[in-house]
């Protein structure tokens, strides 16, 4: 499928954009629900175009489709949450929301007619809380609670035209994640400890390699179907914990974190009518029930002689037992006068959450998305605005399959709002 060219040709510019820790992320579990105001505001839908620099990230063979011999992309979004947490130690709560940005950039380049590479540094996933909660025990009266994770790729990127009509792309590049967890917790184990009341302070930073590949087939020169693979990302972060355990004291522990990113396969297709009205679909599945059956927590090297002898160190197994989801993800946009734009999208996806290890650390409980989008041309400059509003259903949990009881007969509630801005210059 190709779509009307509307942009002149004019000189190529440089950018370097800084990319933000996500605070406040909500989507298919803590993966985003598109990346990029253009894919955003047709309902995140991106495998089978090949009209923007997130190609690279969703499917690398529509790089090579784009129009021009060269783009630079800069993109920005403002994430809000609106969170709430009640069990019977604490009244309907909402969360302490921070406004937040994130963005993007990325960079391609033609090499040939049949052969494009491309650089982009796209953040994709997160999950964030922070609450004033009551503990229970030892550690009873208001506590902070607060989390932390974010995952941004950075993806050189080779696109090439396999045939008039197939194309081919793959990325080889590093994953990068920032996690963070603060207040009161019940250790799990397997340890000496396990059962145990503390305040918890733990955070690790890490870098893994990544690689996807995708095909993208024109049916006819309205229609395109497309395939993507996006390889796990399997993280071990490196930092320290704080543990306090209420009459023995507080060490600071060496401390390593066991994350996984979900692997995840996508397919989808993209038609254009007569009218200039462009019709998407997009079915990705994600592995959630590898990527978070645990999160694992190593600590070695206490700095407190106490907890030398009591517990020199902990291995903590945190499980998750989350289930896989399919994201449906539909998208309609229409060619206005001018070259400008007008998108409309609707995601489906199921909550991979268990209520059994629903905690207030993690609410991505989202299940669906609404988005709208606008795009226009001033003077070359493709600009593209979006907004996203997403929500699920209230999550009840019954006996919660955490030990201490902490969150047994909890009501959780998550939605978000989400504000894209892109900038896009060709040549």
């Amino acid at each position: 499928m190709r779509v009307r060219k509307c942009s002149a040709s004019v000189r190529m510019i440089m950018a370097i954009t800084s990319l933000a820790l996500v605070s406040d992320l909500f989507a298919d579990g803590t993966i985003r629900d598109g990346v990029g105001a253009r894919s955003i505001g047709r309902g995140g839908t991106n495998i089978a175009h090949h009209d923007n620099a997130h190609v690279m990230l969703d499917n690398p063979a529509g790089l090579v489709g784009f129009e021009g011999d060269s783009m630079i992309e800069i993109g920005g979004h403002l994430l809000m949450t609106d969170l709430s947490y009640s069990d019977p130690d604490n009244p309907r709560t909402g969360d302490i929301d921070n406004p937040f940005p994130i963005g993007e950039v990325a960079f391609a380049k033609r090499l040939s007619d049949d052969v494009m590479v491309g650089l982009g540094m796209f953040s994709q996933a997160g999950f964030a809380a922070e609450y004033i909660l009551n503990g229970q025990g030892a550690l009873a009266g208001p506590q902070h609670m607060k989390s932390i994770g974010a995952m941004a790729r950075v993806l050189p990127t080779l696109s090439i035209n396999l045939t008039d009509r197939l194309s081919f792309g793959a990325t080889v590049g590093a994953s990068i994640s920032h996690v963070e967890f603060e207040g009161p917790y019940t250790l799990q184990g397997p340890n000496a400890l396990a059962g145990t009341g503390l305040r918890v302070d733990a955070q690790g930073t890490g870098i893994a390699p990544h690689w996807s590949l995708g095909f993208q087939y024109d049916l006819s020169d309205a229609t395109t179907i497309g395939v993507s693979y996006l390889e796990e990302a399997d993280m071990e972060l490196d930092g320290t914990t704080t543990a306090a355990i209420p009459g023995v004291g507080t060490a600071r522990y060496d401390s390593q974190i066991d994350i996984v990113w979900p692997r995840m396969m996508g397919v989808g297709i993209a038609h254009q009518t007569p009218a200039n009205r462009t019709f998407s679909f997009d079915a990705i599945w994600m592995d959630w029930s590898n990527a978070y059956r645990q999160i694992d927590l190593q600590l070695t090297n206490p700095n407190d002689p106490t907890f030398q002898i009591v517990a020199p160190t902990l291995n903590e197994s945190i499980p998750m037992n989350w289930r896989d989801s399919v994201s449906l993800r539909f998208g309609v946009e229409q060619q206005l006068a001018n070259c400008n734009v007008l998108r409309l999208g609707y995601i489906y996806h199921r909550n991979p959450i268990p209520a059994e290890t629903l905690t207030p650390f993690i609410q991505t409980t989202i299940e669906h998305a609404l988005s709208v989008g606008y795009g226009w041309n001033w003077r070359g400059l493709e600009m593209d605005f979006a907004y996203q509003w997403m929500f699920g259903p209230d999550v009840t949990v019954g006996t919660s399959d955490l030990t201490g009881g902490d969150y047994d007969n909890a009501i959780s509630t998550a939605s978000a709002h989400q504000f894209s801005l892109s900038f896009r210059r060709r040549r």
